[in-house]
């Protein structure tokens, strides 16, 4: 079994991209997080509120990958042989989790503030500064979205790819809060259900993100095969190896940020354990080109049997 991780220097580097992506993150959350709560609640806009609390749950999410990336980057040890890429799985699912339940939470405000439009009550006129910060937050998220997906790109960190999202889906939440207090402050009284119907709205595409987020996290915790098209090019690589007659009971699953193949091959059964080894070793080097230095493999040999 080969169990080659990139050296500390670096894991310390990825760690680190992690890192600082997701402290800029906090911090323009934070700021985001009270403009829009403190302009929503005095500037009488249900859907700025809402979006508000959609960016206090990045609070959450930035904190969740601070403290488990760390975690899932360590090495291999005695306790956790296949090292502990599932912790930054883990932190996706929980960000997933948490973007759930910020969706239902804004939904029911948002319907019970509809059906007291329907009563009779009169919602009040939202403020004009209510435009500027959700104009201000679309501009931002958008901004950080793309800035924390590349970055989880180029780490290939799970749970920072799930962060960035989380980004996206508060831009386009902004973008829903912008069209709801644009109707209700320009087109008059009897629009501004508008602001609630926004609210429910950004609940709605939060928890399609959220789902959407915690499915391969789901995947990859009941240790489902990678794609088709991976399992494929995996199937290539081994196939191409001189000395492999033929393999079979390939497996396939992902780690966190790494992947695991396993496989039996079959080599001419004349040749002695050094050389099947060599070609065993040649398969190892052959799949880390392939899917990264972090690859864990255990390939068995086994002789070809032409009959």
């Amino acid at each position: 079994m080969s169990n080659k991780y990139l050296n500390n220097d670096d894991f310390s580097k990825e760690v680190q991209i992690i890192r600082h992506v997701t402290w800029i993150g906090f911090w323009v959350n934070a700021v985001l997080m009270a403009l829009k709560v403190i302009f929503g609640i005095y500037g009488h806009s249900d859907a700025l509120v809402a979006d508000g609390v959609h960016s206090l749950s990045d609070f959450a999410t930035d904190l969740i990958v601070l403290v488990f990336v760390g975690i899932a980057y360590r090495h291999a040890d005695s306790q956790h042989p296949y090292g502990h890429g599932k912790f930054e799985t883990f932190a996706a699912l929980m960000i997933g989790i948490i973007l759930l339940g910020v969706a239902i939470g804004i939904g029911i405000s948002g319907v019970k503030a509809i059906s007291g439009s329907f009563k009779g009550q009169i919602l009040p006129r939202p403020d004009f500064w209510t435009l500027i910060i959700a104009f201000i937050s679309i501009a931002s998220k958008e901004a950080l979205f793309r800035y924390t997906i590349n970055a989880g790109n180029k780490v290939n960190s799970s749970s920072l790819i799930a962060n960035a999202w989380h980004h996206r889906s508060d831009a386009v939440s902004s973008i829903a809060t912008m069209a709801g207090v644009s109707a209700a402050y320009f087109l008059g009284e009897s629009w501004r259900i508008l602001d609630p119907v926004a609210s429910v709205l950004i609940a709605v595409f939060i928890a399609v993100s959220a789902i959407n987020i915690c499915r391969p996290s789901v995947n990859e915790l009941l240790e489902k095969s990678l794609p088709q098209a991976e399992v494929d090019k995996a199937r290539r690589t081994i196939a191409s190896v001189e000395g492999v007659k033929d393999f079979h009971r390939l497996r396939t699953r992902r780690n966190g940020h790494s992947c695991i193949i396993d496989t039996h091959i079959k080599v001419d059964p004349l040749i002695n354990v050094a050389q099947g080894h060599n070609i065993a070793s040649a398969v190892e080097q052959a799949l880390r080109q392939e899917f990264g230095d972090d690859i864990i493999t255990n390939i068995h040999v086994e002789p070809y049997d032409q009959s």
